[in-house]
C-alpha cells in the first residue's frame, strides 16, 4: 500500500449482517474505505466521506463454484468485494455440515466456504440505490437461505438440549429463534409486495 495511513479496527459481528453493514457505512462516512480483512480486523484507509457504500451477503449456503462466480460476478459489475468470517474457528482441516445449503456446498471446509460465509462488498457512491437483490423473487430466494440457517440452528440446539439435558441447547435455541423469526416475518412481507406488484 506504500505509503498510504491506513487503520485498524478489531470487531466480530458474526451473523448480525445488519449491524455489521451498518458500522460499515457509517465509517465510509467518516472517510475510511475498507481494504483488508481477517477473523478480527477491518483495515481501512482514507478516502472522501460517503465516496463508498457497503452490503453485506451471506454466501454460507452456496457451493465453493457457486460462490467464486457469484464473487467473480460482482467484480464485473464493479464492485469490490471482500470475503468475510460469520464465526471464530481458528482451526486448521476443519469440517461443517451444512444440510440446509445448495447441492455443493453441504460440507464446508477451508477450501470451501468455511470462514468465508459472508461477503462485504463495496460500490462508488454515485447516488443510485445499492441493492445486490433487485427483484422480489431474489430477495426473497436469499432470505430463504438465511432462514434456513437460522431453522438448522435451532432445530440441532433443540435436539442437543434435549439429549444433553443441558440448558445451553435451551439458549441457544432461543437465541436462534428471534433472526428466524424476523427473517420469517421479512418473508411474509415480500410475499405480500410480490402479489400485490403482480395485481
Amino acid at each position: 500500500m506504500g505509503n498510504v495511513m491506513t487503520r485498524k479496527y478489531y470487531r466480530f459481528f458474526g451473523s448480525f449482517l445488519t449491524a455489521q453493514e451498518r458500522w460499515l457505512n457509517k465509517m465510509a462516512d467518516r472517510g475510511c474505505r475498507l481494504v483488508r480483512t481477517e477473523k478480527l480486523l477491518y483495515e481501512f484507509e482514507g478516502c472522501a466521506p460517503g465516496q463508498v457504500q457497503y452490503r453485506m451477503e451471506f454466501i454460507g449456503g452456496k457451493s465453493k463454484l457457486s460462490a467464486a462466480q457469484y464473487r467473480s460476478f460482482l467484480e464485473d459489475m464493479g464492485y469490490r468485494v471482500f470475503y468475510k468470517n460469520i464465526n471464530l474457528n481458528y482451526s486448521v482441516g476443519k469440517v461443517r455440515l451444512r444440510p440446509w445449503a445448495e447441492k455443493g456446498g453441504r460440507i464446508a471446509t477451508n477450501s470451501t466456504t468455511f470462514n468465508r460465509e459472508l461477503l462485504i462488498v463495496e460500490k462508488v457512491n454515485d447516488g443510485k440505490p445499492f441493492e445486490l437483490h433487485s427483484t422480489y423473487e431474489d430477495r426473497i430466494k436469499y432470505c430463504r437461505s438465511l432462514r434456513a440457517a437460522w431453522l438448522f440452528l435451532f432445530a440441532m440446539s433443540v435436539v442437543l438440549g434435549i439429549l444433553a439435558r443441558a440448558w445451553v441447547g435451551g439458549f441457544f435455541a432461543v437465541f436462534s429463534l428471534v433472526p428466524l423469526a424476523l427473517y420469517q416475518l421479512e418473508l411474509i412481507r415480500l410475499g405480500k409486495k410480490a402479489r400485490t406488484r403482480e395485481w
